[in-house]
């Protein structure tokens, strides 16, 4: 994720009236799709993310298996990129946000 955290811009033209506004701290597990991780050697993996398999202890367990992926191979790592689902991401802020407005009237 780039130093000013805001999203790239294959993201923001998903949605790029809200997207381009938001700036990134932290980002559920239930919105990635993928992991892809960049070697200095060049070689790419890249970690597909099935949500239908995940539940809350899962999605734990994930997190922790990728941050421990990522400490073992740290020197070897130029970049970590995280692939959002971003159709999910705009259609729980939607659906939130008329919620939201719901509850206002």
């Amino acid at each position: 994720m780039p130093k000013n955290k805001k999203l790239p811009p294959e993201v923001v033209d998903h949605w790029p009236e809200v997207f381009d506004e938001i700036e990134i701290k932290a980002v559920p597990i239930e919105y990635i799709r993928a992991v892809m991780i960049h070697f200095h050697n060049g070689k790419i993996w890249e970690i597909a993310i099935d949500q239908d398999k995940i539940d809350e202890n899962g999605s734990y367990a994930l997190e922790q298996n990728i941050e421990a992926l990522i400490a073992e191979y740290d020197e070897d790592i130029k970049t970590v990129d995280f692939r959002l689902d971003t159709e999910k991401v705009k259609k729980d802020i939607q659906r939130r946000t008329k919620y939201f407005m719901k509850l206002r009237k």
